[in-house]
Order: structure tokens, then C-alpha cells, then sequence
């Protein structure tokens, strides 16, 4: 008979930041505000090694609701413990220092540089200096034994098939259960791909308050996005061409299987904005997010989650600049053609050679072992994908 895993006592090593929250990757980043500072923030990362960039395509002449949503992401990115220290570059100081302010909020060093005025070549250069001085300290920062239940793990699937919600999202959701009880904080989103399901995830809920959050939002979606601007029942997006090659011929087919990520026995404590931090204790959330892979994972990443667990059945090669994503699959033919993606192979439930209970301990000793260090395939394969969400067109 196997021996009974002890969740509530394990424990990795890793970094603990400022704030308390606890970090298993120690990066330092240079930060971009708006897509205008994308290339003097990539030539700091070029001038000083052990830096990352992180370009992206937005931060300028938005407004409203979605200049809200964009100053939470990039700050959210900066503030998450997988990040050891933060230059912030920026066109103008104003809106850099908001970004500066911040991340400043956790206690992490990070300094702010604007543009205007200076030009690049001076920018680049005061930047590079701090950049150094940030990678001098954050090689210091030395590594403490943390409970595994203090992790942040979010999860979202992508390429779903027939095999992911019968293998690769109940073995996350199996994971939850474990270890959700025992403290661990964890988030699933995919508001588009609940449709059909949503009324069995409005039943999840723990309480009626996270219940009416989540129905609004979902409402929302549905509201102002699929039915002003659908092309057919399914709007050519839902499920995605991928998914029906693999045997999804309807969402509600891949709504039932998405919501097996939540598990057998947890319940959603809150639901939350995109990019919002969790604020009502341990427990899992509910985000508002897109279903595109990239777009959700850096909106998770930008909530302060720091390890991603993604199931996939036809195979799926996203990563995120700071959140290592460890790929699941229970599909053969994509641990067979795919196997350079594949951290968790769990194929073995639709051969019958493997439990739930069983893949879901693979998959727990899988995060213990990033979080020890360990890099996720995407990691190791380069993928650095980083899109922001936005709402609207820009004035």
C-alpha cells in the first residue's frame, strides 16, 4: 500500500521577498511602460547580463478602464516575488513613476529612468548602471526552505483535446484538492471556455458573493463581446480549429473539460478582475481572462502567481518571462511528437497504467522540483511569450 503523501509539511527551496511571498525564480528586470521604451530597455538587458527585457506593444494615449488594466499589468509584472529587482524605462516620468510607485509597494529595489529629454544613449546609460547594481545584489539573495503550500500556482489550459479533460486537467484539478486544503493559493480563469459550463461553475462557488461576481462577469462576455460582434453560434473562435481536429466539436464539450482543472472537492473564494492580486486569503480564484494562452498566463504572472500549470492535448509551446509553465499532457501522440514541450506526462490514464491520484502526485512533485530550481520545458526551449490584455481601442 503506497504511503500517504504529508502536503501540510512539505516543503522547497527558495527565495523569500520584502513582502513575505515567496519567489522560485530570482530574475531582474528591465521594464518597459510603453512600446516606445521596448528598445532602450533591450539594450540595457544587451549591455548587462543576467537582465531580462520585457517588451510589449502597449502604454501609449489609452485611457479609462483600460489604462487601469494596463498600469495593473505592468506593475503586477514587476511586483511578482519571481522577480528580484525592476529598472522601469518610460517616454515620460509621469507615467513612469506610477509604474515606480508600485512595484516600490512590495519593498524590492527598482529604480525608474524617462527618456524625454535625455534620449535613449543617456537613458540606456544611467539604466545600465542601476541594472548592474540590481544584478550584484539579486545574485546574493540567498535561497530558504518555504512550505510548498505558500505557492502561488495558477492554471490554464490550451490545444485541448479529447485526452486533456480526461487526463491533464483533472490531474491539475486532483492537485488543488491536495493542496489547496493545506494553504496553497490558486487561480483558473478562461472566462470564453466556461460557456455552456457556467452554470456548474457558478455552483463552485463558496460563497453567493463569489458567485454573482463570476455571473457578471461571464454575463459580460456575453454581453459585450460575443453577441455584438459573433460571426455564428461559436464565432469561429470557440473551440478553436485545433481543438475540434481533436475531437471537441462543441464549447460545451470543452467547458466541461476545462472546468475538471478545479478539481473534485475545491471552491472558487473570489473572483477577479484581470491582473488582480488575490486579496481574501488562501484559497483558489476565479480571474476574468481571455482564452488565449499567452494574454492569460502574463495576467495570472501579473496577479503575483509564480509557478503556471498548463495541460494541453495537442500540444501547446507557450511560456511567460517570469513564470516558469509546466506543460501536462495525457495525449501519446503529443508525448510522441511534442516531447521537447512535455514536463508531466500522464498519458498513462488513458492507457490505464496510471490514476488521477497518482498523476496528480507527478504533477505536485513536478512543481516542487521547479520550484527548486528546475527549468520547465518552455524555460529551457525559450519561450518568453508576454502579450497584455487590451480593452478597447486607444484615443
Amino acid at each position: 500500500m503506497a504511503t500517504a503523501i504529508d502536503y501540510a509539511n512539505q516543503s522547497v527551496t527558495a527565495w523569500r521577498r520584502e513582502n513575505g511571498r515567496v519567489a522560485v525564480r530570482n530574475h531582474v528586470v528591465v521594464l518597459p511602460v510603453d512600446d516606445i521604451s521596448n528598445a532602450a530597455c533591450e539594450a540595457v538587458a544587451n549591455n548587462v547580463k543576467g537582465t531580462m527585457a520585457i517588451p510589449h506593444s502597449y502604454g501609449r494615449l489609452q485611457f479609462g478602464e483600460d489604462l487601469d488594466l494596463h498600469f495593473r499589468t505592468i506593475i503586477g509584472t514587476g511586483a511578482n516575488p519571481n522577480v528580484a529587482a525592476v529598472v522601469v524605462i518610460g517616454i515620460e516620468p509621469e507615467w513612469t513613476q506610477v509604474i515606480v510607485d508600485g512595484i516600490a509597494k512590495t519593498g524590492k529595489p527598482v529604480e525608474g529612468f524617462s527618456i524625454e529629454q535625455k534620449g535613449d544613449f543617456e537613458t540606456i546609460r544611467q539604466a545600465s548602471w542601476k541594472a548592474k547594481e540590481f544584478v550584484h545584489w539579486a545574485t546574493e539573495q540567498q535561497k530558504e526552505e518555504c512550505g510548498l503550500s505558500e505557492l502561488w500556482v495558477s492554471t490554464k489550459c490550451g490545444e485541448s483535446d479529447t485526452t486533456t479533460g480526461l487526463s491533464s486537467c483533472p490531474t491539475v484539478g486532483n492537485m488543488y484538492d491536495k493542496l489547496l486544503p493545506h494553504g496553497l493559493y490558486g487561480c483558473f480563469g478562461e472566462t470564453s471556455e466556461i460557456t455552456g459550463g457556467e452554470h456548474i461553475c457558478a455552483d463552485r462557488a463558496a460563497n453567493n458573493e463569489a458567485r454573482d461576481k463570476f455571473m457578471k462577469m461571464f454575463q459580460a462576455y456575453q454581453d459585450e463581446v460575443i453577441e455584438p460582434h459573433k460571426t455564428s453560434d461559436l464565432s469561429d473562435s470557440q473551440p478553436t480549429k485545433g481543438n475540434i481536429l481533436g475531437g471537441l466539436t462543441t464549447i460545451e464539450e470543452k467547458a466541461l473539460g476545462n472546468l475538471e482543472k478545479i478539481g473534485r472537492t475545491s471552491t472558487y473564494i473570489d473572483a477577479l478582475e484581470p491582473a488582480e492580486a488575490p486579496a481574501k486569503g488562501n484559497g483558489l480564484y476565479f480571474m476574468d481572462t481571455s482564452s488565449a494562452a499567452a494574454e492569460c498566463v502574463t495576467l495570472m504572472a501579473a496577479a503575483g502567481y509564480v509557478i503556471h500549470t498548463f495541460p494541453t492535448g495537442q500540444g501547446n509551446v507557450i511560456g511567460n518571462p517570469i513564470v516558469p509553465v509546466i506543460k501536462i499532457t495525457g495525449n501519446p501522440r503529443t508525448v510522441r511528437t511534442m516531447s521537447e514541450h512535455v514536463d508531466v506526462d500522464v498519458s498513462g490514464v488513458l492507457k490505464g497504467s496510471q490514476t488521477i491520484d497518482e498523476a496528480g502526485d507527478s504533477l505536485i512533485e513536478m512543481i516542487v522540483r521547479t520550484a527548486n530550481g528546475r527549468h520547465t520545458a518552455a524555460e529551457a526551449l525559450g519561450h518568453v511569450e508576454f502579450v497584455l490584455t487590451k480593452l478597447y481601442r486607444s484615443a
